[in-house]
């Protein structure tokens, strides 16, 4: 019997293999308690927090890369976890060959699945291998990848919740168009529908007809409920209802898009490519939401994107715009990306936003680095392996 382990074959292509991986525990504190309809139904507590798990990948060449994946109110502990199990089978790989090292990462922790808390934690090393593969290109990703557009329409969330009034919620959505941004996005799926209504009539109202406006009740309404509030929303020209039902719900989103004008949103809250596929399956939705750290990183978001645009499906990624900029500008159909200001604690960088859309900047790779205050905010920290050249080569 062979017990020699399982070695790569590599051959004269290969010209760099992973030498060091820093995996990086980071909890964000959110300054203000957040709540949606989860937390008004009595499902969640209000979140205070953001939990991130950041890989940095290095090449004997002197190449890095940074990735990140999150989790939020719980998980965080569980994603850093699984990744310090699973972060020595990259040493030595070619850090070009992406979706093989994808495969070996989930073959590596398959006994607890190939969706959720394990291919999160994945995801980071992926996306953190896809960062490095663009800065040794000298290319923004989205340039690697190859971008249908410079720049990409862009919506407000953070300003939306239900824990702040409605006048609060008119102020925030006047100073995110002051700011440049095209679009708004707030919460309904309160137990009281009519409150919902009030709070889309006042909004409405205030940012006029010609604003892109985008409602999220975050899977709370049952079936008859999502029928009868979105034939009271049609009157108010939304570019999207969002998670109007529970996310697993296919059919029931399916009948709901075919009843509706107004178009159907669904998908941050799945973890894998297979879950979203049940969607364009049954056609359930109009927009289609990935997380590309929710469902396994870029290789993942890529191969759901292809099957989204073969069915005309429209895309407008799920949080973390830092990384999702570049993926919405590669995507053919014309998307949206969500703007969160939460995370600009974490980076030394800024994304440009004018006139309705977010822009590519120029910078190779994601164009993030992490910040001084993302070191501060840093709970645990492992490491494998030797940084190249000391660190920070290319």
């Amino acid at each position: 019997m062979n017990s020699t382990p399982y070695v790569t074959r590599q051959g004269e292509a290969t010209l760099d293999r992973i030498s060091w991986l820093k995996l990086s525990s980071v909890v964000l504190p959110l300054a203000t308690p957040v709540s949606d309809a989860k937390v008004l139904t009595g499902r969640q507590t209000p979140m205070t927090e953001v939990a991130f798990l950041f890989v940095e990948v290095g090449t004997e060449q002197g190449y890095e890369g940074v990735g990140f994946s999150y989790s939020k109110r719980a998980g965080g502990p569980g994603q850093f976890a699984h990744a310090k199990e699973i972060a020595p089978v990259l040493m030595g790989e070619d850090p070009s060959d992406i979706a093989r090292i994808w495969t070996k990462l989930v073959w590596a922790g398959a006994s607890v699945g190939r969706s959720g808390l394990a291919t999160q934690a994945v995801a980071a090393f992926d996306i953190a291998l896809w960062d490095l593969k663009a800065k040794r290109a000298g290319l923004p990703l989205a340039k690697l990848l190859g971008a249908h557009r410079d720049s990409v329409r862009c919506y407000n969330t953070s300003g939306g919740f239900l824990h702040a009034p409605t006048e609060q919620v008119l102020e925030n959505a006047t100073a995110s168009l002051a700011g440049g941004i095209g679009g708004i996005k707030i919460k309904v799926g309160q137990p009281d529908g009519k409150a919902d209504l009030r709070r889309v009539t006042a909004v409405r109202e205030h940012l006029g007809d010609d604003v892109p406006l985008m409602v999220d009740a975050n899977q709370q309404w049952d079936r008859p409920t999502a029928q009868r509030m979105g034939r009271a929303l049609e009157e108010f020209g939304l570019v999207w209802i969002e998670e109007p039902l529970d996310a697993y719900d296919a059919q029931g989103h399916a009948t709901l898009a075919a009843s509706l004008d107004t178009p159907i949103a669904s998908g941050e809250m799945l973890a894998s490519v297979a879950e979203h596929q049940e969607l364009l399956r049954h056609h359930a939705v109009d927009v289609i939401q990935p997380d590309a750290p929710r469902i396994g990183g870029i290789t993942q978001f890529l191969r759901l994107a292809a099957l989204a645009e073969i069915q005309h499906v429209h895309l407008a990624p799920h949080f973390a715009m830092e990384i999702h900029l570049h993926l919405a500008a590669a995507y053919p159909h014309e998307p949206w990306v969500e703007h969160f200001d939460w995370l600009e604690p974490l980076f030394n960088e800024r994304l440009r936003i004018s006139d309705g859309r977010m822009h590519l900047s120029s910078r190779p790779g994601l164009g993030i680095t992490l910040s001084e205050q993302a070191r501060a905010w840093t709970q645990a920290v492992h490491e494998v392996g030797v940084r190249p050249y000391g660190g920070g080569a290319h």
